[in-house]
């Protein structure tokens, strides 16, 4: 289109010359003794605008020579950035496809090239990680540390990442104090992983206040966030119990009762102080967490120890039962409880009532033992055959 712009231009001009030459009949006169020349004056302007243009082209045509080798070299360049540009994409193409051979060997041929060095070192770290080649995943990750200074976040990252997926979770934790002492803010994906390293690493305190990092940022589901915290809680308990009975008690008792109730945690301190001797303490755990909810996995620990009052545990079980009516375990506790009052015959009816709501092995097993101090051993041995049954069937 400008070629043609160019064209209608020059013919415009052409015309224009030659209407404004028709009328004109003056003519110019050149002396250089002996010589002497006479020119019309539109030939004149004709020879002048030739040469103008013959000179305009040479000036043009020699600049055009000189400036080939540096036109030469940048289009080198940009074919080289090109297709080092489409080596970075086949690798991450690769990468994400699966192919982490090929991945790291493209991602490699553009960090050679200078194409997103830092970029290109870390899907080759990857990719070589993924080949448990983990010299050349580190020998990349140096490399990107050289080339891209200002990338440190994403260097550490995948470090770090990677170092949890190769189970090193300390020299992990102690990348991601890299990231938090460069002074960056610590972002989601950051406190996620070092979350999952202290998990493996068994620091519940840690976890706890990681948990409540990522609730603010609305990281997690709810329900996924809160048996997160209940099973650091647990294990932090469970990590008290050889503190002692003594340490363990102080431990509980600053415990806040809203975590007291929660029905996992509540299970197992109501087993440590039964181990301890601490019947009483063990029964008020439960009933306070099962009084705030019910959970059939909790209630079957009420009759784990014989005291204290085990009419009154009866009592509060046969209330719950009021609620609670089609629950095996309640009432397979409450057979447990008349057993240890050596009330065979009410005993009896509730493992009854437990295995037609729901047969289980450890309710055969149990009423076998009652049919056997009952001296019925035809009864026990048809109890201990159906629980065996049942255990052969899972």
């Amino acid at each position: 289109m400008k070629t043609m712009l160019w064209i209608l231009a020059i013919f415009a001009a052409a015309v224009g010359l030659t209407l404004a030459a028709r009328p004109n009949t003056g003519y110019l006169l050149l002396v250089y003794p002996p010589y002497r020349v006479e020119l019309s004056f539109n030939l004149f302007v004709v020879l002048i605008l030739s040469f103008i243009f013959v000179m305009y082209g040479m000036i043009r045509l020699v600049s055009s020579m000189i400036s080939l080798p540096e036109k030469a070299r940048l289009y080198h360049l940009q074919r080289a950035k090109e297709k080092s540009r489409q080596a970075m994409l086949e690798g991450l193409a690769s990468y994400f496809e699966g192919r982490y051979a090929k991945a790291e060997k493209s991602a490699s041929r553009a960090l050679e090239e200078a194409e997103s060095p830092a970029l290109n070192a870390v899907v080759a770290a990857r990719s070589a990680h993924e080949l448990r080649a983990y010299d050349r995943r580190d020998a990349y990750l140096a490399r990107a540390e050289e080339v891209g200074p200002l990338q440190k976040s994403l260097r550490l990252m995948t470090h770090a990442e990677l170092l949890i997926e190769e189970r090193r979770y300390a020299d992990a934790l102690g990348i991601l104090r890299q990231l938090k002492e460069s002074g960056e803010r610590q972002h989601t994906a950051a406190l996620r992983l070092e979350l999952k390293a202290q998990q493996h690493l068994g620091d519940w305190d840690a976890v706890l206040d990681l948990a409540a990092q990522l609730d603010t940022r609305n990281a997690f589901d709810a329900a996924y966030s809160e048996q997160l915290k209940r099973h650091a809680r647990i294990e932090k308990l469970k990590r008290k119990v050889a503190d002692g009975k003594d340490r363990f008690l102080a431990y509980w008792q600053k415990m806040p009762e809203s975590e007291k109730k929660d029905a996992k945690v509540a299970s197992v301190a109501a087993q440590t102080f039964i181990s301890f001797g601490e019947c009483a303490l063990a029964q008020k755990i439960v009933e306070d967490s099962l009084d705030n909810q019910w959970n059939s996995h909790l209630v079957a620990v009420y009759a784990e120890c014989p005291e204290p009052d085990t009419v009154k545990r009866i009592e509060r079980a046969e209330a719950w039962l009021k609620q609670h009516d089609d629950d095996a375990v309640l009432l397979l506790t409450l057979g447990r409880l008349c057993m240890h009052q050596k009330l065979w015959g009410k005993a009896k009816n509730y493992f009854d009532a437990s295995l037609s709501v729901h047969p289980s092995a450890a309710a055969h097993l149990t009423r076998a033992r009652l049919a056997e101090m009952m001296q019925d051993p035809l009864d026990a041995e048809k109890h201990y055959r159906l629980a065996q049954e049942l255990v052969l069937s899972v």
